[in-house]
């Protein structure tokens, strides 16, 4: 029996995204926090066991539970506004392409390819079938990630000159209480032309930078290595220049002892500098030319954007994390959503699609060309 919805309340399906993944169970309380949409439908794994314990805990009812993900579009495209495809990477091209063509919208967690002629197979879909389409960037969720975009564009920062942003995690070294090396997904330690690192990590800070200043990458010069425990690579520096002639930094790793979820970024401009760290979410550092230094969080008088009342499910001192960042992206992507349903076309201002996520697959193969030819590479020019 289908759900009533509450009045504007959309209804979704999940491919992937069991108790047993990484990322599934963060969805499910995303999307749901703001009653925005309603998960009413999923395939969240091939074993059903996995299936069924995950439906009763994400309060999907059994005669919605499929054991393949193809049967679940085909009988519910008529009931949900959207499915969320929370599969492993590699397994995106098939997946989103299959449900494009089936005319089923898709929220699709990132990377949304593994190289560029998956992404070109999937940016063909969408265009023939005017399908919506919309990659899950969650970081910019984040109030005061928000509010740092409000001060660039106000020029607090004055001109851009340049960036460091950094991802790096630990994983890949960590041993447990034992000395045992920690197991990641299966799908984490298969590196394709594009190292999985990349698809994983750097996915977000290429987002971060173009959300933040608007600029888009021009040319590389990157490093990458192995140090963790598995065959795969784990580290990887880059230099980077960007439109606007604004140059940067990336480092994103899985080898780095001593960082949870190290994501940090620092924008340095002609009169201002910000930094904000993902461990600290509710403090921006402003450092001005004058030599003064400044923190703002939600309650302080100088913030604009971080202060609207959607971001204030509870009162500043009680930060809002991870979870609430996803949700407010959710609120965004149902707006589009909405939009789609009566215009056949949507706008956004935090809520990105092919474009970007091509954008960003173009600038890890040239990442990946560079290390190999020991020289600047051109994003978007022929790879060797």
């Amino acid at each position: 029996m289908q759900r009533e919805l509450e009045p504007g309340r959309l209804s979704l399906g999940f491919i992937g995204g069991s108790v047993h993944s990484g990322i599934g169970y963060a969805h499910s309380c995303a999307c749901m926090m703001d009653k925005r949409w309603s998960l009413d439908a999923g395939c969240f794994s091939r074993e059903w066991k996995t299936n069924v314990k995950t439906a009763r805990a994400y309060g999907v009812p059994s005669p919605r539970v499929y054991p393949r993900w193809q049967e679940m579009i085909l009988n519910e495209k008529d009931q949900m506004d959207a499915v969320v495809v929370l599969a492993p990477t590699p397994t995106h091209c098939e997946i989103v392409t299959g449900c494009l063509m089936e005319g089923m919208p898709v929220i699709c967690e990132k990377a949304l390819g593994g190289n560029s002629a998956e992404v070109r197979q999937i940016q063909q879909a969408q265009k023939a079938r005017n399908g919506f389409l919309v990659i899950t960037y969650n970081y910019s969720g984040y109030p005061m990630v928000r509010e740092l975009r409000s001060l660039v564009r106000k020029g607090v920062l004055g001109r851009i000159l340049h960036f460091q942003v950094e991802m790096p995690q630990e994983g890949f070294r960590r041993v447990d209480a034992q000395g045992n090396k920690l197991a990641p997904q299966a799908w984490r330690l298969l590196d394709g032309r594009i190292p999985m690192v990349y698809l994983d990590l750097a996915a977000h800070l290429h987002h971060l930078v173009h959300y933040l200043t608007g600029s888009r990458p021009i040319e590389v010069v990157a490093e990458q290595a192995r140090y963790g425990a598995f065959d795969v690579i784990d580290n990887v520096t880059c230099l980077c220049r960007y439109s606007d002639d604004i140059r940067g930094q990336m480092w994103f790793s899985k080898s780095a002892l001593g960082h949870r979820n190290g994501l940090r970024l620092r924008i340095y401009g002609s009169e201002a500098s910000a930094e904000w760290l993902q461990c600290c979410p509710e403090d921006l550092l402003l450092c001005f030319a004058d030599g003064r230094r400044q923190v703002v969080d939600r309650a302080s008088s100088a913030v604009d954007v971080a202060a609207m009342s959607r971001y204030g499910r509870f009162k500043a001192g009680h930060p809002a994390g991870f979870i609430e960042a996803f949700a407010n992206l959710y609120s965004d992507i149902a707006d589009c959503r909405q939009q789609h349903k009566a215009k056949g076309r949507w706008e956004s201002e935090e809520v990105f699609g092919c474009e970007l996520a091509a954008e960003g697959i173009e600038l890890f193969e040239a990442m990946v060309a560079s290390f190999r030819s020991r020289a600047w590479q051109a994003v978007g020019s022929p790879k060797a």
